[in-house]
């Protein structure tokens, strides 16, 4: 059969030159909203399926039900594009999600939503696929993009003679899209193997002026960078603590160690999210290990059994005490409890100040609104000012986009007291609880700790300080008066 992809957008038949060279594996088709992704993807995808008999394709997205809302409609638009009744070539299956063609094809639909049983997609490099497409590739994790990868040209490739092809169609993104395509287009070091392709709204003649003017006049700044300008260097939302390159360059920092091993343990509560263990070598963080539906037994074995093989002492443990938590902190005698909403740690500044003004009452307060919040705000001044380090490759999509999520100011432009967002807001933007940078940020508890005064001189202890100088002084001008 043959196939004639009718487009007057040049960016789509330069995408097109890519998909038929032998050259090109993968292509990034990404920018502004309207530059005709979708039409693209499906007419490319099943113009092979139509002109290669009993090969294999898939459409992978975050969520199975976008792409049946979405891109089903998209996929019969481009039949009729090419004068083809839709029901005379393909038929869908929707208990499999698999659209099966007269010729033996099938292209199927995934779903890249993370499951607790297999959080680094591995299920997905055991496919065996002619050719793929990344749908929205924004939403798709890196770990699932390279097992998808792994699945395509081990069917029917060498018979046809057809070079492994992965097309991604996105909109700006800040993350592995932008590391491995933008950035090193914009430096010149794309291999020939891999092309981007800049697309805009204006690129499309078939979307009428008024959509467009609705790009156009988009009032949201960020919105607007990203889905009018297709700009992928755009400026981080108002109420970031972090940059997105300061955050990227934690994964190849270089940082001087103090012999001191951390281990921050996340524990699950009711066996519904996922117990997380992070282990830091100083501010390196150096490994990340996730459990599923493990009991509090089971943890707590795990964490004495980890920290004796890490040589990592009880008082370097951190637990997440809120839930389920707080019973094994009360099991492993000598750890650390953090209790996300509990008053900050006073800070050395603070406490200087208060003992400088000899005050009868000694509550430093330092001007965050919890614990949490203030120990948001050091990993955020430790990643911006490059001090720490995260050698967890495999974990790198997790760890930027739950930080992303989690290090932001709550109101910006309040003067009260600094508060991160609230942990509901975060799992609503990234879909899950964020365990890992949870982890993360509870590690700063040790770091604010050693800023503050040494143990020997606690709080109490300096109050008792002040007040034996307040009496003593008070002698001194009493003999004086004699």
């Amino acid at each position: 059969m043959e196939i004639r992809f009718k487009t007057k957008n040049p960016k789509q038949l330069q995408a097109a030159g890519y998909w038929i060279d032998q050259e090109t594996e993968e292509i990034l088709y990404g920018g502004a909203k309207g530059g005709g992704k979708s039409f693209l993807g499906a007419s490319l995808l099943f113009g092979d399926a139509l002109i290669y008999p009993e090969t294999q394709y898939f459409i992978a997205r975050k969520e199975l039900n976008d792409l049946r809302k979405f891109t089903i409609p998209i996929v019969h638009e481009v039949f009729k594009n090419w004068g083809l009744k839709f029901d005379e070539y393909c038929s869908f299956n929707g208990q499999d999600n698999c659209f099966n063609l007269y010729n033996g094809s099938k292209v199927f639909l995934i779903a890249c939503k993370e499951e607790p049983s297999d959080p680094m997609f591995e299920r997905f490099g055991s496919m065996p696929m002619t050719r793929g497409w990344i749908e929205e590739g924004g939403e798709v994790p890196e770990s699932a993009k390279a097992n998808l990868w792994l699945s395509i040209g081990r069917w029917k490739n060498k018979e046809y003679g057809l070079k492994k092809k992965l097309l991604i169609t996105a909109n700006p993104k800040k993350g592995w899209m932008k590391r491995d395509f933008v950035d090193m287009a914009k430096q010149g070091l794309l291999p020939g193997s891999r092309k981007y392709i800049q697309a805009f709204a204006t690129d499309n003649s078939y979307l009428t002026q008024d959509y467009i003017e609705s790009l156009r006049s988009e009032k949201d700044a960020v919105r607007r960078q990203r889905l009018w300008e297709g700009n992928w260097d755009y400026e981080e939302n108002a109420d970031a603590l972090i940059s997105y390159d300061a955050l990227t360059d934690t994964f190849s920092n270089t940082i001087v160690k103090d012999g001191q091993k951390y281990l921050i343990a996340d524990v699950a509560r009711h066996g519904k999210d996922t117990t997380v263990l992070s282990y830091f070598d100083g501010l390196e963080l150096y490994n990340v290990e996730q459990f599923q539906r493990q009991s509090t037994d089971v943890t707590e074995q795990t964490i004495k059994d980890k920290a004796a093989a890490e040589r990592i002492p009880f008082s370097n443990i951190m637990i997440d005490e809120d839930g389920i938590g707080g019973g094994v902190v009360d099991h492993l005698f000598g750890v650390r409890g953090f209790v996300a909403n509990s008053s900050p740690i006073p800070t050395a500044s603070e406490i200087r100040e208060k003992v400088s003004k000899v005050q009868h009452s000694f509550v430093p307060k330092a001007n965050f609104k919890n614990l949490k919040s203030q120990c948001g705000w050091k990993l955020a001044e430790l990643i911006n000012e490059r001090r720490i380090a995260f050698k967890v490759p495999d974990m790198r999509d997790t760890v930027i986009e739950e930080l992303t999520a989690l290090l932001r100011n709550k109101d910006p432009d309040s003067d009260g007291k600094m508060q991160l967002r609230p942990k509901d807001k975060v799992k609503q933007e990234i879909g899950r609880s964020p365990d890992v940078g949870d982890t993360l940020i509870m590690r700063m508890w040790f770091e604010l700790r050693k800023e503050a005064i040494p143990e020997s001189q606690n709080p109490a202890m300096v109050q008792k300080q002040a007040e034996v100088f307040i009496r003593n002084r008070e002698r001194q001008q009493l003999n004086s008066s004699r």
